[in-house]
C-alpha cells in the first residue's frame, strides 16, 4: 500500500514540475486585452499583469477609471474607453485594438 502512495505521490510532483517549465516564448512581446477594467476584477488583472511585464490593453467604461488605472501602472499599459451598449464606442475600440499585437482577450465585467 504505501508502494502505491510514493507512486501517487511521485506522479504528482513530477507533473507538478513538468507544468511548471512549460513557459510562453516572448511572453512581453504579447498583448493582452482586458476589458471591464475601471474597477474590480478587471481592473485588478491589468495591475497584475503591466506588473509582470505584459502589454496590457485596458478597456474601461468612464474616462475617469481610465485615467486612474493609467496613474496607477506603467507605460505598457494603454487605455480605451468602451461603452458596449454604443456601436460606435466598439467599432472604435476594434479599430484601436486592430492595431495592436493581441494574443488574448478576457472579458470581465468590471
Amino acid at each position: 500500500m504505501w508502494l502505491y502512495l510514493a507512486a501517487l505521490l511521485g506522479l504528482y510532483f513530477l507533473r507538478r514540475w513538468y507544468r511548471e517549465r512549460q513557459t510562453v516564448e516572448n511572453l512581453r512581446e504579447k498583448s493582452v486585452l482586458i476589458t471591464g477594467c475601471d474597477s474590480g476584477f478587471g481592473n485588478l488583472l491589468a495591475r497584475q499583469l503591466d506588473a509582470r511585464g505584459l502589454r496590457v490593453l485596458a478597456a474601461c467604461l468612464t474616462p475617469q477609471g481610465a485615467e486612474q488605472l493609467r496613474k496607477a501602472t506603467s507605460a505598457r499599459l494603454q487605455t480605451v474607453i468602451l461603452d458596449v451598449t454604443r456601436t460606435d464606442s466598439i467599432a472604435a475600440a476594434t479599430a484601436w485594438v486592430k492595431g495592436q499585437d493581441s494574443w488574448v482577450l478576457f472579458p470581465s465585467l468590471g
